[in-house]
């Protein structure tokens, strides 16, 4: 379908408060219908409208694929079953001191990179909520892994900063090669400008032009 610009609260972090995979966007309760309606035309998805753990901070605080959404251990029994019921996906909690969870895992339908502030033993959990295989690994010397690659099932973007060689291995890891890039005029905190799924990308607004053909190769996106 496409790379489309776009805000989220007049903000171009739309992967702050937004989420999504190829079926729904995850959206805020109260987010403006007609711009819902945009992303999800974009996006070529349902919408869900949600809170997680009382506030608009999706992106931040969920880890999704297609088959499944890990949520932090401060989110409410109401959102959990909302989203089971309005998704049918394998909705857990991954009971971790940290709730940023979105911030700490980097999945797509293959594999997942999660920080190494996430402990061992969570991630049977993690294997077993979003069906694949799991590394723990910094990128680019941050341990905020959900926050410095996105990647889809055709493609993905990593922190420009990121050595070869981890490249390499977590481009095996998600079964895609990736590309080193920013977002939205620079940002090397990738996550939080983008909403990607298997067919088309949303941007932050200021994105520029030669970040937009990056992101369309890296992500292999026909217009």
């Amino acid at each position: 379908m496409g790379v489309f610009k776009y805000d989220v609260y007049r903000s171009p972090n739309v992967g702050i408060y937004a989420k999504c995979n190829d079926k729904f966007v995850f959206i805020p309760n109260g987010f403006a219908s007609t711009k819902a309606e945009n992303l999800c035309e974009f996006l070529g998805t349902e919408a869900v409208y949600t809170s997680v753990a009382n506030t608009r901070l999706l992106g931040v605080l969920m880890a999704l694929n297609n088959k499944g959404i890990l949520l932090p251990n401060n989110c409410l029994e109401n959102e959990i079953s909302h989203l089971k019921k309005s998704t049918g996906l394998n909705v857990e909690i991954l009971d971790t001191k940290h709730t940023a969870i979105g911030n700490l895992i980097c999945v797509n339908d293959k594999g997942a990179v999660v920080s190494p502030l996430i402990s061992n033993e969570h991630i049977k959990k993690i294997q077993d909520v979003l069906g694949v295989e799991v590394i723990r690994k910094r990128i680019a010397g941050y341990h905020q892994t959900g926050a410095m690659a996105v990647a889809t099932s055709r493609g993905g973007i990593i922190h420009p900063s990121t050595e070869e060689e981890d490249i390499r291995t977590i481009s095996h890891v998600l079964g895609v090669e990736l590309e080193p890039s920013t977002i939205n005029g620079g940002s090397p905190f990738l996550a939080a400008g983008i909403l990607a799924n298997n067919r088309s990308l949303v941007v932050g607004t200021f994105t520029n032009g030669p970040e937009l053909v990056m992101l369309a190769r890296a992500f292999k996106i026909e217009d």
